[in-house]
């Protein structure tokens, strides 16, 4: 079916602009990049026939003679496409994803928190794979349930489509023992976070010397 015939929420542009290109398939990306296929064919099924052709991650690593020999791609958009996935390695070339798997790894991450005379409530975002994709300080003062809301933990996680968060905060006593109001806000985020289907993977309470997991104790 060409994409002008397609429900206009269906049409890749448009679903990008309501949903952001998290929500669109990979096809549909590439059906945005290619704008049409050849003669009689849709470009959405143009755009599925090329990943059958070039499976997993050998699209982006195919050669420009490679697409030119493709029937329906001209010079122009195998240019296109080339250059797109050029400038898509050079801007992520020096990136490098922080992967959070531990509580040891939270509190490593958390050096700018430890040693603070303030109680700082830190979030880490994470996709599928535990990589960060954003850290974030909701609030700063005394750990309580006014200070922290779920929607302030969890608007930018929806935002960021993240799968998991973990959160931590400091105790810039030195002690590693959750107070009852730690507990408390713990209990509420996770809560709300199976409303939402986002699963808090732990809290850590960190200090300079040392950190302690809700989840190594059983507290989640």
């Amino acid at each position: 079916m060409p994409i002008k015939n397609l429900h206009k929420i269906e049409q890749p542009r448009e679903k990008l602009e309501k949903y952001g290109p998290g929500k669109l398939s990979d096809s549909d990306l590439l059906a945005i990049l290619l704008h049409t296929g050849p003669k009689g064919t849709p470009v959405l099924e143009f755009s599925k026939k090329l990943f059958r052709q070039f499976p997993g991650s050998k699209l982006a690593q195919a050669t420009f003679e490679e697409l030119n020999s493709v029937h329906g791609l001209g010079p122009a958009k195998v240019c296109e496409i080339v250059a797109c996935f050029e400038l898509s390695r050079r801007l992520l070339k020096d990136k490098q994803a922080s992967l959070i798997l531990s509580p040891r790894e939270v509190w490593e991450q958390s050096k700018d928190i430890r040693g603070q005379h303030k109680e700082h409530f830190v979030v880490f975002y994470l996709d599928t794979q535990n990589q960060e994709i954003k850290r974030e300080i909701i609030s700063m003062g005394t750990l309580n349930t006014s200070l922290i809301h779920p929607r302030e933990v969890f608007e930018p996680a929806v935002k960021h489509l993240c799968s998991h968060i973990i959160v931590a905060h400091n105790h810039p006593s030195g002690s590693l023992d959750p107070s009852e109001e730690d507990l408390a806000v713990t209990k509420r985020l996770v809560d709300s976070g199976k409303l939402l289907g986002i699963d808090i993977l732990d809290h850590v309470i960190v200090a300079k010397t040392g950190y302690m997991s809700f989840k190594g104790k059983n507290l989640l």
